[in-house]
């Protein structure tokens, strides 16, 4: 692999703390804006479904942004263990533009794009 690995490795070390920061920002934000919104839901039902629909949606973002951590986490664990750069499910490289573009890449593109479709369709391959 000739993209350096202490390289990816920084990278996905400054993802890790921007995530944190990230989740954090958004809890404390997203806290706040509960206590605020519980206040005016007396005014009118409407607006309620409204503020429970943007919870709903702050929440979602905080989800994704978990799921993301997890997987640079996930990454930094490859490098320590020396399987970094090797498709989870096929054992083969992963193509170095895939992993320049997302460092926390665990599958080659063959085996995630056969991930998707399958996992897509609930488990069974689609036609």
């Amino acid at each position: 692999m000739t993209l350096s690995l202490e390289a990816q490795r920084r990278r996905l070390e400054e993802a890790r703390a921007r995530l944190h920061e990230e989740i954090t920002s958004e809890l404390q934000q997203s806290g706040d804006r509960r206590a605020a919104d519980a206040a005016d839901r007396v005014r009118d039902a409407g607006e309620a479904s409204v503020v429970d629909l943007l919870a709903d949606l702050e929440y979602s973002a905080i989800e994704r942004h978990l799921a993301e951590l997890r997987a640079v986490e996930h990454a930094l664990e490859r490098i320590g263990q020396g399987s970094y750069g090797l498709c989870s499910d096929c054992g083969q490289s992963i193509a170095e533009g895939r992993l320049e573009a997302h460092p926390a890449a665990e599958r080659c593109i063959d085996c995630q794009s056969l991930r998707e479709r399958t996992t897509e369709s609930g488990g069974h391959p689609s036609l």
